[in-house]
């Protein structure tokens, strides 16, 4: 089953922000991570299931996963230049 993606307003700007290049790369990897969270991603800090960290070559994001509701909510987003 398909998740749904949330980001509040700072995380949209910022990843606005983003060169385009990255920014490719980023929704490429969130359309795959909608399909399955945790295909491509990393516990955060401890595995607590919920907290996931994905790591590509021009950017990070953490997620955050609720099953429950079927969210994943993109919390923070750093390029790397």
């Amino acid at each position: 089953m398909i998740y749904r993606l949330h980001q509040d307003r700072t995380v949209r700007a910022v990843r606005a922000s983003l060169p385009q290049a990255a920014a490719d790369e980023l929704t490429l990897a969130l359309d795959g991570i909608l399909a399955d969270p945790k295909a491509g991603t990393g516990p955060y800090g401890i595995d607590d299931g919920v907290t996931r960290l994905l790591v590509l070559s021009r950017s990070m994001a953490v997620l955050l996963v609720n099953e429950g509701t079927r969210v994943v909510t993109l919390l923070q987003i750093t390029h790397l230049s």
